[in-house]
């Protein structure tokens, strides 16, 4: 189809915010993304985390709730690999929870491991959009 030239047309690029759902794996995998890189064996403010994700990812909007879910979905892949609770803690802190990823040499490739298998969900859940049309499947 040949389209018109419009100069005076507004730009329809535009994109809604996006509201960040645990459980999502495009909003997971923004979160590990991050955590993957926060400094070992100190506590980090989970709204730190929050702030930076809402920060790096301005069409997004990341909530407390949507980290803490990806943090407990991390600490129980880390059990189920490493039987031991050690290599990510969630504790209450004095300002509200912090999450403290231990420092030691397994959790960088355990960890960059996490985000490529979301990334691949990811990647599955577009191929299956765009076969089904649309369809979230």
């Amino acid at each position: 189809m040949l389209l018109r030239d419009l100069p005076e047309l507004p730009d329809a690029d535009l994109y809604p915010p996006t509201y960040a759902d645990a459980g999502d794996p495009f909003a997971e995998l923004r979160v590990v993304h991050l955590l993957a890189r926060i400094p070992r064996g100190a506590p980090v403010r989970v709204r730190d985390v929050v702030d930076r994700l809402n920060a790096d990812h301005v069409d997004w909007s990341f909530s407390r709730a949507v980290v803490v879910a990806a943090v407990v979905q991390l600490q129980a892949n880390w059990m189920a690999d490493y039987r031991n609770s050690s290599g990510i803690t969630l504790e209450e802190g004095p300002q509200g929870p912090e999450v403290t990823i231990e420092d030691t040499s397994r959790v960088d490739p355990w960890i960059v491991r996490q985000v490529g298998r979301l990334a691949d969900a990811c990647r599955q859940r577009l191929a299956s959009f765009a076969i089904e049309e649309g369809a979230i499947p």
